[in-house]
């Protein structure tokens, strides 16, 4: 995961990959806005055996960590997402793209999701999940289009650096 500069060029295509990071807000704030105009908070809709729609607001992180601890956590994760969100930017712009195709697009994936997330934060004071998956009575818990796509960029990310590590061992 190299992060040298190879020419003028690699900066220049990666601003291409922002497109998703793009795609991923847009296509999370539209999903975000029809639940908060059309659902009512904990108002739960079948999709089907495993799938609701359940309007839910999370002020934590992942899994409601830290969701009632008085407000500060707000702040928090907006700086925190801002943060990295600006990490990610950096090192997009710093990568050979043709060469690291899976860790450019899982980097993007992860940007979209991140600041996704701190919209809702920043506009709500939560964040705004919707996707309920559950077997039976056992709920995993809610989640959102920005939470989908930080989960595959990780994933991404982590098969890059298989790969790359394979790569070196093969060398």
């Amino acid at each position: 995961m190299s992060t040298a500069l190879p020419d003028n060029k690699g900066g220049c295509s990666a601003i291409r990959w922002l497109i998703l990071s793009g795609f991923v807000i847009v296509s999370d704030q539209l999903s975000k806005l029809y639940i908060v105009d059309n659902l009512i908070y904990r108002q739960r809709i079948e999709i089907m055996s495993l799938l609701d729609i359940t309007r839910l607001h999370n002020t934590g992180a992942a899994f409601s960590l830290f969701a009632n601890m008085g407000g500060w956590q707000r702040w928090f994760f907006v700086v925190l997402g801002l943060s990295v969100g600006l990490l990610i930017l950096f090192w997009l712009l710093r990568l050979r793209v043709p060469q690291q195709r899976m860790l450019v697009a899982g980097l993007a994936l992860i940007l979209g999701g991140a600041i996704g997330n701190v919209i809702d934060r920043l506009i709500y004071g939560h964040v705004v999940d919707f996707i309920h998956v559950h077997y039976g009575t056992l709920y995993w818990p809610a989640f959102n289009v920005a939470d989908s796509a930080i989960t595959i960029g990780a994933i991404l990310l982590i098969i890059d650096t298989i790969l790359d590590v394979r790569r070196g061992d093969s060398a």
